[in-house]
């Protein structure tokens, strides 16, 4: 692939930012030159297996990670998981040094803005399974096993942090690159360090995918969490004497009659108890039961509220001597639209228009969550998510990829960013 013929596109508009100040002509030109070494780097973060689990793996990329940012002259740490920091869920790993650790980056800048940029390593494929999904390139698309969610967001990123240092640009204040290997268990170690790192810094941009049939950066996504329903009861004979019991079965289907409508469709709150089991064998009283419900929710203080609602509702019990609680994991918050993160997607949609493209701002989420939820939590910054690469396919086992022709309007519209909100024009 020659870069001569990469470049024609971004050219060819080279008109359109006529009017805007200068550097835009030499982001366009990097944005071309930087599109097959990008490709070089995605090829490499495909080809190292970095399932949730897989440490060895995590720890390659994580290596691999930090070495290309220490070339680009920034100050690197990895962050380790330890007890304290993890929260923990029904999968997190039994020890924390299971958990793939977080590559930071630092990079000091001339001026006063600080900006931070986030993507994560990790993937959902057990190790083994490269073989059967090989890198390749077919026409317009790459494909790879996590190529999508998220090793296309590494990639922009690094080469993003490439076109900076090649334009000398250096106003910012601090820029820095957190990149962890637990988001696909929701990031049980890495939530506490992006909240950390969110209030500390004056906008974030996160790069999971795009997609593919609408060239769009999002401002909010839907929390997810999860209730688990425990009903301890007696066992006893279930012919001989099933009045010395205390039937946990029984108790769990009263609690969960009980609980079965507490969703809000007009708030986005849905709420479904999806799976339970009971019971020891049959002709033994059950002496205990369990349900799990999937909670979905737009709001932030809404999980609070409903957990007040459940832990209010469980106290009326239709078998007094049964012990009955409910545990809420809250495995990633929502990211909500605010009023400074419409504001700067508006400058990236400026950005954009510099290329003659549209660029689709969704204030609505789409049903997942994301990592830019936990740095929001404790910030009023903007927080904008899908700065990465058009992509398709996340968490199958054939058909994930990138859109090859998303590489330079993607790499321009990071890099234009960084450059505006350093020199104080976007923020």
């Amino acid at each position: 692939m020659h870069v001569k013929h990469i470049a024609l596109p971004l050219a060819a508009l080279a008109f359109c930012a006529a009017s805007f100040a200068q550097p835009v002509a030499p982001v366009q030109t990097l944005a071309a030159s930087e599109q097959p070494k990008l490709l070089e780097t995605l090829k490499t973060l495909v080809e190292i297996e970095t399932g949730s689990t897989n440490r060895a793996g995590l720890d390659k990329a994580s290596t691999f990670i930090a070495e290309r940012l220490k070339a680009l002259g920034a100050e690197v740490v990895f962050m380790e998981p330890t007890a304290a920091d993890t929260y923990r869920m029904e999968d997190t790993p039994e020890k924390p040094e299971a958990i793939g650790r977080t590559v930071r980056a630092s990079f000091k800048g001339t001026g006063t803005k600080k900006i931070l940029l986030i993507a994560h390593m990790d993937t959902v494929y057990p190790a083994g399974m490269l073989a059967q999904q090989p890198w390749r390139i077919d026409g317009n698309k790459a494909y790879g096993l996590g190529i999508s969610d998220d090793k296309q967001g590494v990639a922009v990123i690094l080469h993003t942090v490439a076109m900076l240092k090649a334009l000398n640009v250096r106003d910012y204040g601090t820029l820095t690159v957190m990149v962890n290997g637990d988001e696909e268990i929701s990031s049980p170690a890495a939530r506490k360090w992006l909240s950390q790192a969110g209030a500390e810094h004056d906008a974030v941009m996160s790069f999971e995918a795009s997609r593919t049939e609408s060239d769009k950066i999002a401002l909010a996504t839907s929390g997810i969490a999860l209730a688990t329903l425990s009903v301890k009861g007696r066992a006893s004979h279930a012919g001989g004497a099933p009045e010395h019991g205390v039937n946990a079965l029984y108790e769990l289907s009263h609690q969960l009659l009980q609980l079965r409508d507490l969703s809000v469709p007009a708030r986005g709150l849905k709420m479904n108890w999806t799976m339970s089991r009971a019971g020891v064998v049959r002709n033994m009283i059950p002496p205990g039961a369990q349900a799990w419900a999937d909670i979905r929710l737009l709001k932030v203080a809404d999980l609070a509220g409903l957990e007040k609602q459940i832990a209010e509702r469980i106290k009326t019990k239709l078998l007094p001597e049964s012990e009955v609680t409910v545990t809420i994991e809250n495995r990633r918050p929502p990211l909500e639209a605010t009023a400074a993160s419409r504001a700067l997607a508006v400058h990236a949609q400026r950005i954009y228009k510099e290329l003659a493209m549209n660029l689709v701002v969704d204030p609505e989420p789409e049903g997942g969550g994301t990592d830019a939820a936990f740095a929001a939590l404790q910030t009023k910054a903007p927080v904008i998510e899908r700065f990465g690469l058009r992509g398709f396919g996340a968490h199958s086992t054939n058909a994930e990829y990138v859109l090859i022709d998303s590489i330079q309007p993607r790499l321009y519209l990071a890099t234009r960013m960084v450059m505006e909100i350093a020199s104080g024009k976007a923020l």
